[in-house]
């Protein structure tokens, strides 16, 4: 297979070539050259995006990922900061898993009002200690 111009490693990707663009510009891929006014790539950048993607899917920071892709070699995946990423995932799931508990429970709660029901009341006051931080945009887990 030869080298892959920006519109195909986005197709096989599944990225836009902005965000190709910007990976390249944070030093996370490299281009090979250009035809044209297309960057040119390597055909194992698609590896390379696969592993930016899980990262980024798992709560990694791009500056996380790219010191785990740093060197051009093999990347350099820190065992123990899977392990603390996991346990941060496994604690945003109990946190999550309970916001969704109470909101079904809130859905079909008889109380006249949300306002009467004890375990609104409860789910209220979690978030009001800061419980359930906000999530964020779609957008930024791209980027």
């Amino acid at each position: 297979m030869g080298d892959l111009d920006i519109s195909q490693v986005a197709r096989r990707s599944g990225l836009p070539a902005s965000a190709l663009r910007y990976y390249e510009e944070k030093g996370l891929i490299a281009s090979i050259g250009r035809r044209g006014l297309r960057r040119l790539f390597d055909p194992g950048v698609v590896d390379r995006l696969a592993l930016i993607s899980l990262g980024r899917a798992a709560g990694f920071s791009l500056e996380e990922i790219g010191a785990m892709l740093a060197g051009g070699g093999s990347p350099q995946i820190d065992r123990d900061a899977l392990l603390a990423k996991a346990d941060e995932l496994e604690a945003r799931i109990a946190r999550l898993s309970a916001v969704r508990e109470g909101l079904r429970h809130a859905a079909a709660c008889q109380a006249p009002s949300h306002m009467e029901c004890p375990t609104f009341r409860r789910l209220l006051k979690a978030a009001a200690r800061g419980a359930f931080p906000a999530a964020r945009s779609g957008a930024a887990q791209i980027l």
